[in-house]
């Protein structure tokens, strides 16, 4: 057995034979750290041969899923918790993901199902006051407080659960790996142990994972990889609701989205978000324009608010909290060149209500809208969407799933929309079509 000592990426796991300043796979500063190996000479002996088969003659396995209750957690997971699975929770530090997890191991117990959560972050009086307040107290929930994965192996095997629950994978370490705790070798080593442990007993493990400022699961991005299901634990501190969002699923789809609202009783789920967000929306001031947005394949009805005030600055503000900065400049750009809008002089803010993160261009129309009406200091009509994806030369861009968009917007009692042209509906609406940017502007605020 020798030593081999790496140099590997703490962001995205990329190996090198020297320390490099920058990685070259993601790009980021000062990520090399060592890692210290044990490569182990095997002799050379004559295996046996596994002999493929053909795809049409292998038998399917119909896994029973068990269905938890909460009914936003088994949509993400595609219908419900697979056996022998291992999850990934991500998320940021005091989003929640501790509560979440506590509620379903409680239920998971209250099944019937013998649960084992391993605790590597918190003392067993810290977890069992957050039980309380969730009144997760069931019998067949048990608690540990370890850190070394080689010594609760062995409660595992004593106390032989069908459900584990690892919080988190950057706080546990195996003894064999010379590394620290959290750092690539151990979180990687870590969780293919946990896999292993997982197919090997048939038991079910959930594991929290902390992510970084630049959302990913701190550690390597091979992680994802090494599980079954990813599920990230999204939401502003300073609202209450949180969304669950699953970027990797081998059981389901990953076009899924459950939303929670965090409340003192821990996370109860919401079925209606779109009344959640706009039922508080003031009606009649300018600068509030109201989009449908997609999550997976929910629709949002989300408002858009913008403020824009004359600015003193050399370099006016541009700061936005729901879409991407980058998006709004190229907006402003394009109001400014075919309107002849002096923002020069302006400073902008824009706020997507209830701390939602809006990814999809749909958004161009609404986002412009209330930047306009803000600006001419004119309401805009509030029983009305905008929907439509705004090009650099003005034009209005057909977008998807309109016809989902419009009955979201029917619920809520909006009555008309503004769409692109050439946008094929089935829905029946009170809809304008409209193909340039100009065209909405004259519509709304009658050429003023």
């Amino acid at each position: 057995m020798r030593q081999i000592i790496d140099f590997i990426c703490q962001n995205c796991g990329y190996r090198s034979v020297k320390w490099l300043g920058k990685c070259p796979d993601c790009g980021s500063w000062n990520s090399f750290v060592e890692e210290v190996r044990n490569k182990q000479v095997v002799n050379k002996e004559k295996k046996q041969i596994v002999e493929p088969v053909k795809i049409s003659q292998i038998d399917l396995l119909d896994s029973v899923r068990i269905i938890t209750g909460i009914g936003e957690f088994d949509r993400v997971l595609g219908g419900g918790i697979v056996p022998a699975s291992l999850v990934l929770i991500g998320g940021e530090p005091g989003v929640g993901k501790s509560t979440i997890i506590t509620q379903i191991a409680n239920i998971i117990a209250n099944k019937g199902h013998k649960v084992l959560y391993i605790t590597a972050e918190e003392s067993l009086q810290q977890v069992r006051l957050r039980a309380e307040r969730l009144s997760a107290l069931s019998e067949n929930f048990f608690i540990l407080a370890e850190n070394s994965v080689d010594n609760f192996l062995a409660v595992i095997d004593k106390l032989n659960p069908q459900f584990l629950i690892i919080d988190s994978i950057q706080t546990i370490y195996l003894e064999d790996v010379p590394s620290a705790q959290g750092s690539v070798s151990q979180v990687r080593e870590c969780t293919a142990k946990l896999m292993e442990i997982a197919k090997k007993h048939n038991i079910t493990i959930f594991i929290v994972g902390h992510v970084t400022k630049e959302g990913t699961i701190a550690g390597p991005r091979v992680l994802e990889h090494l599980v079954d299901t990813v599920i990230y634990f999204e939401g502003d501190k300073g609202h209450n609701f949180r969304i669950l969002r699953s970027v990797k699923n081998r059981f389901g789809s990953t076009n899924e989205v459950g939303i929670f609202e965090m409340t003192e009783r821990g996370l109860k789920e919401i079925t209606n978000l779109s009344e959640f967000l706009i039922g508080n929306r003031v009606i009649g001031e300018p600068g509030s324009s109201t989009f449908v947005a997609i999550e997976g394949t929910r629709p949002i009805v989300v408002e858009i608010q913008a403020l824009v005030s004359s600015s003193n600055l050399a370099m006016p503000r541009r700061i936005a909290m729901g879409i991407e900065n980058q998006r709004l400049n190229i907006l402003i750009a394009v109001l400014e060149k075919k309107l002849g809008l002096p923002f020069y002089s302006q400073d902008i803010f824009l706020n997507v209500a209830g701390g939602l993160k809006l990814t999809e261009t749909a958004s161009d129309l609404a986002v412009c809208m209330a930047i306009v009406s803000s600006y001419k200091s004119l309401p805009l009509p509030h029983d009305t969407i905008f929907l439509g994806e705004i090009g650099l030369l003005g034009e209005i861009r057909p977008i998807s799933q309109i016809d989902v968009r419009l009955k979201e917007a029917k619920n809520l009692n909006l009555k008309k929309a503004i769409l692109p042209v050439n946008q094929h509906l089935n829905e029946k609406f009170d809809v304008t079509f409209i193909s340039r940017l100009e065209e909405a502007i004259e519509i709304c605020f009658l050429g003023v």
